[in-house]
């Protein structure tokens, strides 16, 4: 659902004689700035259905149902954004996509009182505690706020649109800012609230506010490249199959002659591929040395695949090269900051994980070894070529499209001569270190001969 949200700014069409830079600053940012903001939203209505579920641990008829029933209303959310997306100053595609989050909060919110009036499918540490109702109150207070503020959104966008659009960004930053805002009472004033001490007097092993666990993270990423990569052929097999009374009119029935006038959108759709594949190989090589998500490592990971979701869009621009050549180098530079921003989150996630290495890396990956610097070298490829890309873009506009498909050709071999130039790098390192020590070394040995002559 998350990704199907991508293929109405993917689709926007562009006409020949409008230049793609005017359609980004009228329409294509818009659009992508509406996308960014749903799909996060989306993240955060599935990490509140995670949470309920690891507290509802049984499934009878009627949760089964209800839960149907809010798998349903998630389905029908790419509508309400195609809507929100394609008319952003209307009112009632944000009502509609408001509405639609209401009701998804609504349902989990009875899934949880049926399971809470029905002991025996809950969790088992809940069902021994003696608490049963401050849970309760905790998880409706979790799952409740987004959409009373959807709600609000829903109510204002008749009124003020821009209202609106800052009350679902809020579902966004709420979760952080309540944890901000707890964390400066109990520094600041030493207060504590109600649910800490609750939490206090008991032990809660799948605490509500902790962080996901880093196989959900994974299975949750793993789906996201899988669901885009898969998006690529859709758009080849809709719009690269020639019509048989065209081939056989204007080509004299000769397939192949047709099929070549395609060209540019098969090099665009192997390249796009090629990126998303390498940067799940490079995802997946980072959570190889992770022993645990913390908070913002995931959120680092949700605002990658965010990107990720854009590459579609990268491959419609840049299919489309022999069409609107006008086009090439804003099609080209789009493509960079997608592919930019994607890697250097991951990078971001590796950061993030080495400022507690102890709890969140294995002890081979950790600052200082040979794995640190082979994952350093492996996250910091994509960041510095498409960056790269993009300025020389900038500066020899002439070679845009040359300068692109070089990117998209060397970036694989890259990958495969990396733990052989990191091998030599750290050899030479360890050289130069050695030979500065010998010399270290002779100094001070011919400091410790010189010293009794001179007494």
């Amino acid at each position: 659902i998350l990704l199907f949200q991508i293929l109405p700014v993917a689709h926007t069409k562009i006409h020949p004689d409008q230049k793609l830079g005017e359609s980004v600053q009228q329409l294509l940012l818009a659009k992508i700035a509406v996308y960014l903001m749903t799909f996060l939203i989306v993240t955060v209505a599935w990490a509140a259905h995670v949470r309920l579920f690891q507290v509802i641990e049984h499934i009878d008829d009627v949760l089964a149902l209800l839960n149907l029933a809010c798998m349903m209303i998630i389905t029908f959310l790419p509508y309400t954004f195609s809507l929100m997306a394609s008319f952003p100053g209307v009112p009632f595609g944000i009502f509609l996509f408001s509405v639609c989050a209401v009701v998804i909060g609504l349902i989990q919110a009875v899934i949880v009182a049926y399971g809470f009036y029905h002991p025996h499918l809950l969790n088992q540490q809940i069902q021994e505690s003696e608490n049963q109702d401050f849970y309760k109150r905790h998880i409706l207070k979790i799952i409740l706020r987004g959409p009373v503020l959807c709600f609000l959104a829903a109510i204002f966008s008749f009124f003020f649109i821009p209202l609106s659009y800052v009350l679902l960004g809020l579902v966004i930053v709420f979760p952080h800012l309540t944890r901000l805002i707890t964390w400066c009472k109990t520094k600041v004033l030493g207060q504590r609230s109600e649910e800490e001490e609750h939490h206090s007097m008991e032990t809660f092993s799948f605490y509500l506010s902790e962080p996901l666990s880093k196989e959900r993270v994974e299975a949750f990423s793993d789906g996201v490249y899988a669901i885009v990569a898969t998006l690529l052929i859709l758009d080849i097999c809709e719009d690269n199959v020639p019509d048989p009374r065209e081939v056989e009119e204007k080509f004299h029935s000769s397939l192949l002659e047709a099929l070549s006038e395609y060209g540019p959108n098969y090099l665009a759709y192997f390249g796009s591929f090629v990126t998303i594949g390498l940067l799940w190989f490079v995802h997946h090589s980072l959570f190889l040395y992770v022993t645990k998500a913390t908070r913002l490592m995931g959120l680092l990971n949700i605002l990658s695949l965010a990107f990720i979701g854009g590459l579609p869009l990268a491959y419609q621009l840049t299919s489309e090269f022999a069409e609107k050549s006008h086009n090439e180098i804003e099609a080209i530079q789009v493509s960079c900051v997608i592919t930019f921003f994607a890697s250097i989150f991951q990078f971001a996630i590796w950061t993030t994980a080495l400022l507690n290495e102890e709890e969140t890396l294995h002890a081979f990956a950790r600052y200082g070894g040979k794995e640190h610097a082979f994952m350093f070298a492996k996250l910091a490829l994509y960041p510095c070529v498409s960056l790269g890309a993009f300025f020389l873009t900038c500066l020899l506009s002439e070679f845009s499209t040359a300068i692109f498909h070089l990117m998209q050709i060397v970036i694989p071999f890259a990958f495969l001569a990396l733990r052989i130039f990191v091998r030599i790098s750290l050899t030479a390192i360890k050289s130069v270190m050695s030979l500065s020590r010998r010399k270290v070394v002779l100094l001070e040995e011919e400091e410790a001969c010189l010293s009794p002559n001179e007494t």
